[in-house]
């Protein structure tokens, strides 16, 4: 597993961004984990997340598009963080877009904040985690709509490993299987599981034998092929 893979599962834990214990999922599915992007809302916190999904995007999609899209609300500062990052670490200057929920119709008039979109641009959309596969149904309308776009590809930072809607694949591969571009993640629930695992991180093991039965007994039911 490549190095910055372990650093951003030590940073998820050490920002209390994942956790592990027992929790009731939107879904009702009651999960032995937790993910909540949410818990990053520092300075510092937002530098380094920026910096894990540029590392991610630029070994998955390389230089080869020009805009980063973050849909609204999660997916603004992740856009901001993560383009900034990548100019810094890859000298490379893209543009960062996001959707507004609803349009304006002054000043900066329109549904996008940032970058305005055209023809032929080629964008990657970036988010926090994908359960459903839901925000994607409504993104890509949403950027079709503004300009004759290319989407090369989606970067989460977490693969839950779930099923998605159809009860099979997971929601990044349904993602992949419906619209026909890839979908990513900095790190699968698997990683994060081999990485943690009877592993002491700063003085305490996370995923002992009796959690690592509980994720057992999660996938064998919820589990994606």
């Amino acid at each position: 597993m490549e190095q910055y893979k372990q650093e951003f599962i030590e940073f998820m834990v050490d920002s209390q961004a994942l956790k592990f214990g027992e929790f009731t999922l939107k879904s009702g599915r009651k999960s032995p984990f937790f993910m909540n992007a949410g818990a990053y809302v520092t300075g510092a916190q937002l530098k380094k997340l920026g910096g894990y999904y540029a590392k991610a995007i630029h070994d998955n999609y390389g230089d080869d598009f020009d805009v980063l899209f973050g849909p609204a609300y999660k997916g603004i500062p992740l856009s901001v963080a993560a383009t900034i990052a990548y100019s810094e670490l890859y000298g490379k200057e893209i543009r960062y877009c996001s959707n507004r929920k609803e349009a304006k119709d002054h000043g900066d008039a329109g549904i996008l904040l940032g970058s305005s979109l055209k023809d032929g641009d080629r964008v990657v959309i970036i988010e926090d985690v994908t359960t459903s596969g839901k925000s994607i149904e409504e993104t890509v309308p949403i950027l079709k709509a503004q300009a004759d776009v290319e989407i090369k590809g989606l970067m989460v930072s977490l693969n839950r490993m779930e099923k998605g809607q159809d009860g099979v694949l997971s929601a990044l591969d349904e993602i992949q299987e419906r619209y026909g571009f890839a979908a990513r993640a900095i790190v699968t629930m698997g990683e994060v599981i081999e990485h943690l695992y009877n592993r002491p991180y700063k003085g305490q093991v996370y995923i002992d034998d009796g959690r690592k039965a509980e994720f057992d007994r999660y996938y064998e039911v919820y589990g994606a092929k």
